[in-house]
């Protein structure tokens, strides 16, 4: 389809300046920028993917991770294809790394119809940075809140206080992947980052200008991207700025795209990054895509109990009261929202 975006500034000699993420880029008329998927035509700054959905899944809100946010609920997940980021380790490469336009023509009102159709409960927005095409998913995400459905980022954070000021009109929850902790050197060689300030910076806007529910991911890779110093300087962070009850999600690497050469992140690797956020004082701190691990579960911070079992994406396990305090000491939990019935069913399903 296409639409001419919102969020750019027009320059002279016709030129424009994308500000949809940090990178801002400077585009001349008929260039494309970084992305792939945001292009000058005319003077105008255009959204070639408005309306292109490169992919869509049934998942659920876990795979995300989210465990603090309506717990149990499915995901209608889409997609468009491009990137701001250059992961040499990226996953879904095949989607972010695409710079051809291609996908399913959906219309907002066609991908809420859909969601609603599939039972789900909100839409995330994932597998490619969705801020590079906020115009859609803003478009989707009104539909969907006037539908009774919310709405998900999955981002890497490297955003602008303008994509923010977007988000709040729509967005109910964000997780924030950080990758090797945000060390320079790492964001620089294997991501094509080459200062990760932005994404602290998208942060402190989300807290200061939004009421967006907010947990961080922080992907950590083998002999690459595993500081236990960097870790602490980004718990350090968390805690100072958000306070301790915000999750925090360490995820195991697994070889990809152009880092096969590299291990799978040993566990007790991320058993030590999860040490560094308990003794920074974080609360909540995971670890994830170690199915059957005992650090998938939420701990009660007052009497240490298993509150909610986890195995993988699956809740085993609900030990909160009708008000999210946990059953055994009453201490309140910071959990958005009651356990959805949805997860005892079957919450996977591929669309397109």
């Amino acid at each position: 389809m296409g639409k001419e975006a919102l969020l750019y500034e027009k320059l002279p000699n016709g030129k424009v300046r994308c500000t949809a993420c940090a990178r801002y880029c400077e585009i001349s008329n008929n260039q494309i920028g970084l992305c792939g998927i945001r292009g000058n035509v005319d003077g105008k700054l255009d959204l070639f993917v408005y309306g292109k959905v490169i992919a869509g899944h049934v998942d659920p809100i876990e795979k995300k991770p989210v465990v603090h946010y309506r717990p149990g609920s499915k995901v209608f997940s889409i997609a468009t294809t491009g990137c701001n980021w250059l992961c040499k380790y990226c996953q879904n490469y095949d989607i972010s790394q695409r710079r051809k336009v291609e996908g399913v023509d959906m219309t907002p009102e066609e991908v809420v119809k859909m969601t609603l159709d599939y039972g789900a409960d909100g839409i995330a927005y994932t597998y490619n940075q969705p801020s590079i095409f906020i115009e859609f998913a803003r478009d989707c995400g009104v539909i969907a809140r006037k539908n009774g459905l919310y709405n998900i980022f999955v981002s890497n954070g490297y955003d602008t206080p303008e994509t923010v000021n977007m988000m709040d009109q729509f967005l109910d929850c964000i997780t924030v992947d950080f990758k090797g902790s945000a060390e320079p050197n790492f964001t620089k060689r294997y991501i094509g980052v080459p200062d990760p300030q932005p994404i602290f910076d998208t942060l402190i806007e989300i807290r200061d200008k939004t009421n967006i529910h907010v947990e961080i991911t922080d992907l950590i890779v083998p002999q690459a991207g595993d500081s236990l110093d960097y870790a602490r300087k980004l718990c350090k962070f968390i805690y100072d700025e958000f306070g301790p009850d915000i999750p925090i999600h360490f995820l195991r690497f697994h070889p990809d795209y152009k880092m096969m050469e590299f291990d799978q992140t040993p566990v007790k690797t991320l058993e030590n990054h999860h040490k560094v956020a308990k003794e920074e004082g974080i609360n909540y701190a995971y670890i994830g895509n170690v199915p059957g691990h005992p650090l998938e579960h939420t701990y009660c911070p007052e009497c240490n109990n298993i509150i909610v079992k986890r195995f993988g994406f699956d809740i085993e396990g609900w030990n909160l009261d009708n008000n999210n305090k946990c059953k055994f000491c009453g201490n309140k939990i910071p959990v958005i929202g009651k356990l959805s019935p949805n997860y005892k069913k079957q919450r996977f399903q591929f669309v397109y």
